[in-house]
Formats: structure tokens, C-alpha cells, sequence
């Protein structure tokens, strides 16, 4: 009995000190108030999108659009798009007069790279008038007139021919399905339905089997140099830009994963982390569409993630 006494005491302690460990994090993708993170909230007094106005862009940021994936804003919160008619290679903006005023042109001036997102995406061209237009990955970057708050996209879609830009500089992944490759990846499934996954759900892959991935189908990893007791990271700064960081994502916008040390991990550089078993989660910037597993094994450290947050090797 003493025995048995002395080893339940054992076990009561170790499950203490794991969820000790964990302590700080926000379970389920929420903040210590209970309330859904906002992705980038817009600083106070921002200005709406005024016709033929170009307001500097700021420090660009990321917005994870339910209906859209991952989307490229300015400081503000606004949308930045791209326009079909434009070119990447070379750039050159096809957008003056009346077409500026309803898409005025982001300025290429004092724009920075939004946190995980390749500074060297960033760029310029020279338009008709000589100013500089901010490109990314050579696309010319627009606002929408339209757009008068923050984490608006009024202007997906528009004439077939405008598109909110993805922090890469493609167009967003769940705006414009026509983009989207059908069947390709390495899964049965990539590409396939990626509109309606959720936050965080899995796939079969044929070489690697059950894996995690995120809203866009894209796969999700783990890093060795990281620990999950007690939490912490060892990929910041350059790392960042190569492994971006999985945005904090609710429990019940999941299907198929571990629940078990579901927490948001607020990181030490501030930005928020979704982690499975207290693992902090990232996606590769090498991998360009769903069902893509070039992550897998990068430098002995980095492997893609198994429904209870273990690594795949």
C-alpha cells in the first residue's frame, strides 16, 4: 500500500510539474483575457484608405484571414494587392490615373518587412510619374479605396483581375481558387478542398504518413533545438524568415490533433506561437503549395510534426 502510495504521489507530481511547465502560455489560441489574438492590431488613429492617397506602408505585418489565408497589411491593418495586368519580371506597375485613385499605390519608402517574411522579397519599381511602388517578390503593391478599416478586402477579386497579395507576393491562398493548382503535391489531397480546412488539421502523406498541417494545407514542423519543458525557442531572428511561426489558433478550429498542451506560446521576441504538446509549431518558406515536405530533415533539426506533436522522421 505504501508502495502503490508513494507512486501515485510520483505520478500526481510529474503531471504538476509538466503542466507547471507550460505555465505563461494561453491555452487555445487565446488570449489572458479569453479572447481570440488579433494578428495585427492596427495602431491607434489609422487612417482609412483615401483615393489617389500613397500612405506609407510602415512596418508590414501579416493578417491570417479566415476566408483568405495569410495576408499581406500594412502597419494599419490594410490590405495590400496586386493586379493581374502588372508584371513581376521585370516589374512594372499598368495601374495611373483614374485606376490609382481607386488602388492608390504603396510607396516603396520606409516600408520593413513584416516578422518571418524574407526581407529580400521586398523591392521597387519606378512608376510613369517617378515615384518608387513597394513590390513584393516583384509584384507592385496597391491599397483599396474601399477598404475603410483594417482587415478589410473588399477588393479581392475585383474584375478577375485584383487579389490581396500573400506575404510571398503570390495571391492569397483562399481569395482566388482559379490559382490554386488542383492535385499537385506530393498527397492525394494537396490542393485539393484547402478552402475548407481548418486552423490546424492532418493529411496522409505517402512517404511520411499522418502529418500536421495548417489552414492552407501546408505543412507544419517541429524544431530539435527547441524544448517543450519548459517552452522555448531556438529559432529567431534570421531563422525566422526561413521557419515561420504557426499563428495562435483556437481548439475548436481543429480536427484530428492532440488537445493535450494545446497552448499559445508568447515568445520571448513577443510574438505569439501556436504549439501541440507545448511543441512550439512553424511552416517552411521553401514549401510553395500544399502537400510540399522540402522542410522534412533540413539540417538534421527540422521534421515535419505527427498528430500528437511528435516528430515524423
Amino acid at each position: 500500500m505504501g508502495k502503490w502510495r508513494g507512486a501515485s504521489i510520483a505520478a500526481t507530481t510529474a503531471v504538476l510539474l509538466a503542466t507547471a511547465a507550460c505555465a505563461g502560455a494561453e491555452d487555445g489560441g487565446k488570449d489572458d483575457k479569453g479572447k481570440a489574438p488579433a494578428t495585427a492590431a492596427a495602431p491607434a488613429g489609422a487612417q482609412p484608405a483615401v483615393a489617389g492617397q500613397a500612405r506609407a506602408a510602415g512596418q508590414l505585418t501579416v493578417w491570417n484571414s479566415k476566408d483568405l489565408g495569410p495576408v499581406l497589411t500594412d502597419s494599419a491593418g490594410f490590405t495590400l494587392y496586386r493586379f493581374d495586368k502588372d508584371t513581376a519580371e521585370p516589374p512594372k506597375s499598368n495601374c495611373d490615373g483614374d485606376c490609382a485613385k481607386a488602388w492608390p499605390i504603396v510607396p516603396a519608402d520606409g516600408a520593413g518587412a513584416a516578422t518571418g517574411i524574407d526581407a529580400g522579397l521586398l523591392g521597387s519599381v519606378n512608376r510613369s510619374d517617378g515615384s518608387q511602388q513597394l513590390t513584393v517578390a516583384g509584384w507592385p503593391m496597391y491599397r483599396f479605396a474601399k477598404d475603410t478599416a483594417p482587415r478589410q478586402a473588399k477588393g479581392q477579386g475585383v474584375g478577375g483581375v485584383w487579389f490581396a497579395a500573400a506575404p510571398d507576393g503570390k495571391k492569397a491562398a483562399r481569395g482566388d481558387a482559379a490559382s490554386k493548382p488542383s492535385g499537385t503535391g506530393t498527397g492525394a489531397d494537396a490542393g485539393a478542398g484547402a478552402a475548407d480546412l481548418p486552423g490546424l488539421s492532418t493529411r496522409k502523406d505517402p512517404k511520411l504518413g499522418e502529418i500536421v498541417v495548417d489552414q492552407n494545407g501546408m505543412t507544419v514542423y517541429r524544431f530539435v533545438k527547441d524544448s517543450a519543458w519548459p517552452m522555448k525557442t531556438a529559432c529567431t531572428g534570421d531563422c525566422l524568415k526561413k521557419w515561420p511561426v504557426v499563428a495562435p489558433v483556437d481548439k475548436n478550429d481543429t480536427q484530428g490533433i492532440l488537445k493535450k498542451g494545446f497552448v499559445t506560446f508568447s515568445r520571448p521576441d513577443g510574438i505569439k506561437q501556436q504549439t501541440i504538446d507545448c511543441w512550439p509549431l512553424y511552416t517552411f518558406y521553401g514549401d510553395t503549395q500544399p502537400g510540399d515536405t522540402k522542410g522534412q530533415g533540413v539540417g538534421g533539426t527540422w521534421y515535419a510534426v505527427s498528430p500528437e506533436g511528435k516528430l515524423v522522421k
